[in-house]
């Protein structure tokens, strides 16, 4: 972990000022290219996202867990080592698993199978910074999500049911903030339009300046259903995969920009 903690030292000062700036309210796509630039100036070309993508290489090529077994013998749908632009080609169904997994439910698998881990053994933090790392060996890649299965087909199709669904004590849901109508939108921020623009679902996982974090598409969702005042599912459920894999399907196309720098 050498190489990662040297890297905090660099970046920790400059991502301190991304706290105390002000956000604009405009293009959220031009404000994060701003305030990127301003932070790449700032900590001599090192963003915190780069800090992530070290910690999770080295964590995904050790040998941990009770078989002592590192993950690159875990396959993420173009078989065993092949990494890249596979963050593109997911939520999809896994064989050995018999289920749909997204990126983090496929780390978290390996982990169990190949590692010995036990599910309440995994730390959050550690699938996050892994998944950030191979989010960086599929940056520029197109994302090519294809429901073809018949267990695909099925989640899509609840994914979608869920999009649209107006819920909660507030009545809103994933359209009420992502899909324009008659050019319009609530809420006071501009959101991506994720039936128009496909870079909405391109970018993750990512880094918030906003908030200092790095969350992965799961985290994002979740973060959504308490911003309309409705219980956050857990991590790895059904309805998260589902959701994933709909926003997935249309960005199909789009090259990657990962890992993601947002606001």
């Amino acid at each position: 972990m050498g190489r990662f903690w040297r890297l905090i030292g660099v970046a920790v000062l400059a991502l301190f000022s991304l706290l105390v700036l002000a956000q604009e309210e405009g293009d959220p796509a031009k404000e994060a290219e701003k305030q990127k630039k301003q932070l790449l100036e700032q900590s001599g070309g090192i963003l915190p996202s780069d800090l992530y993508v070290v910690q999770g290489e080295e964590l995904f090529k050790a040998r941990r867990g009770p078989r002592n077994a590192s993950l690159e013998n875990c396959d993420f749908g173009r078989g065993l080592g092949r990494l890249e632009g596979v963050v593109g080609r997911l939520p999809r169904y896994f064989f050995d698993t018999r289920r749909v997994e997204d990126l983090d439910s496929r780390i978290r698998s390996c982990m169990v199978r190949l590692q010995g881990f036990r599910p309440e053994e995994i730390r959050r933090s550690e699938v996050v910074a892994m998944a950030f790392y191979l989010a960086s060996l599929s940056n520029e890649q197109p994302v090519a999500v294809r429901p073809l299965m018949p267990q695909e087909r099925q989640l899509y199709a609840l994914g979608e049911q869920l999009f649209n669904l107006r819920a909660g004590p507030r009545d809103m849901g994933c359209a009420t903030c992502h899909v324009s109508y008659v050019g319009r939108r609530a809420g006071l921020l501009p959101y991506s339009d994720i039936l128009k623009d496909k870079r909405a679902a391109s970018h993750w996982p990512a880094f918030r300046y906003s908030n200092d974090q790095a969350w992965t598409m799961a985290d994002r969702i979740r973060a959504c259903y308490a911003n309309l005042s409705m219980p956050a599912p857990e991590i790895d459920p059904v309805p998260l995969i589902a959701l994933t894999l709909f926003m997935n399907v249309q960005a199909n196309g789009a090259r990657m920009d990962l890992p993601g720098f947002i606001r």
